[in-house]
């Protein structure tokens, strides 16, 4: 039995998650489709070239990031190799935690000092 499919029997949110899983394969595998015979198969990144034999290396990178945001035309999507694929998301979850003047502040400031009094102890030890 696929792991798509619920057993004989399952709890409804099991056959929703199911038919889910389904159809998000099967848009996925739409648009990659078309995405694959709109564009050369060529890394838009680093330019690297795909053939038959290793075009599965090779993604469909949504530039907004709305995966169910698919025009005909494949003007929201771009091919990258898996490794170019990885390092865009990657630099979007860095450029998350910052802000307009560098990096976000942390949630609660530190409290600790750990140089507090160390003028004193100086003063006293010379």
């Amino acid at each position: 039995m696929p792991a798509d499919r619920p057993a004989p029997g399952a709890s409804r949110l099991d056959r929703v998650i199911a038919e889910a899983r389904r159809n998000r394969e099967l848009r996925e595998q739409s648009y990659r489709e078309r995405a694959l015979k709109l564009y050369p198969w060529v890394c838009g990144r680093c330019a690297r070239e795909f053939t038959p034999s290793t075009v599965q290396q090779l993604t469909v990178h949504h530039r907004d990031h709305n995966h169910d945001n698919n025009p005909p035309d494949g003007s929201n999507w771009e091919l990258l190799c898996i490794y170019c694929h990885e390092n865009e998301h990657a630099r979007e979850l860095d450029n998350a935690g910052r802000t307009a003047s560098g990096w976000a502040e942390p949630e609660a400031p530190a409290t600790h000092q750990p140089f507090a009094g160390l003028a004193e102890r100086l003063r006293r030890t010379k």
